[in-house]
């Protein structure tokens, strides 16, 4: 079985990359934060220092890039060549308005002509290898058997598959039905992502894909570390190890040069995942919340750890 950890927004820095490697391993691959390039191919200069060999010491990790044009993807593809990576993924997913008005991510479903254009012209020019993260389609998953004809077209590495359409967003429950038929019938490597929040919920996946082993998990690991752990058979995350997690994550921030500020906005970001291990915390999330600085933030954590139970079994539920 490959586990592979998502890209996330303002969660899976290199910093958070390389401790939860360190602490929690049993991740096959980390795939990085989108970079987005600019019409000249150009990416924010944060974003590339992010994926610099240096900050990932010993990760498998794939970077990713949201775009809808062949030009700026095979220009940023280049870069990433320059800096050793092997292989690119691209964001054919992302259901965010703000994307998708662009025809970016998921909205690239939108003009299939378009895709199997920006196909064919990456496809024949790539220095690297290219995986694609897709959803089921646009407005129905029903979309899919015509989105798969154009993907069957090109030599697609792997095939990481959200098996929802745009408009469920992250509410609606996941289409194994539909996401069963996309594996039978395709003939590129398929990877399951969708709603992997405990053992339990990776056990009805695989029943209801026998032989499907490859599989990625985002909200779930960013809620609870230990989840590929877990997966693979091990022990349940324990308190202390989270609170240690959390301690050395803060420092590696700020010794990587992220402003106290910047700091405290990620662990915010992080802890909206977290806090469902402690079920009885509104008071304490509320703290965190309003927590203006570091040392704020700190006595906060401190409150919640001492004053509240903790649930390792308690399962993200989006």
């Amino acid at each position: 079985m490959k586990l592979y950890f998502a890209p996330m927004e303002g969660v899976t820095s290199s910093v958070y990359r390389r401790l939860h490697a360190e602490m929690f391993p049993g991740a096959d691959r980390y795939y990085a934060p989108f970079l987005a390039p600019d019409g000249s191919g150009n990416c924010r200069s944060s974003a590339m220092r992010e994926l610099l060999p240096e900050r990932n010491r010993g990760l498998s990790l794939v970077p990713q890039i949201l775009c809808s044009r062949p030009g700026p993807f095979l220009i940023a593809a280049d870069r990433l060549r320059e800096l050793g990576y092997e292989e690119v993924n691209l964001n054919v997913g992302c259901p965010s308005a703000t994307v998708v008005t662009k025809h970016k991510g998921a909205g690239m479903l939108l003009d299939l002509r378009t895709l199997d254009a920006f196909f064919e012209e990456v496809f024949s020019h790539c220095p690297l290898r290219v995986s694609v993260k897709t959803r089921l389609g646009l407005q129905s998953t029903e979309e899919f058997p015509a989105v798969l004809e154009i993907y069957q077209r090109y030599p697609i590495s792997e095939l990481i598959i959200h098996a929802r359409d745009r408009s469920g967003m992250y509410q609606s429950r996941p289409d194994l039905p539909a996401f069963a038929a996309a594996w039978a019938q395709s003939r590129v490597p398929v990877c399951y992502n969708g709603d992997l929040f405990s053992p339990a919920a990776l056990s009805v996946v695989q029943d209801a894909v026998p032989g499907l082993d490859r599989f990625m998990l985002g909200r779930g690991a960013a809620a609870n570390p230990a989840l590929p752990r877990q997966l693979r058979g091990g022990a349940p995350l324990e308190s202390e190890e989270l609170e240690t997690f959390l301690a050395r994550l803060c420092e590696g921030m700020l010794s990587a040069g992220l402003s106290e500020h910047h700091t405290l906005v990620r662990l915010k970001e992080l802890w909206y995942y977290l806090i469902h291990m402690f079920p009885d915390s509104r008071r304490g999330a509320k703290d965190i919340r309003k927590a203006q600085d570091l040392s704020d933030y700190r006595a906060a954590v401190r409150s919640l750890f001492s004053e509240n139970s903790f649930c390792a079994e308690a399962a993200f539920r989006g």
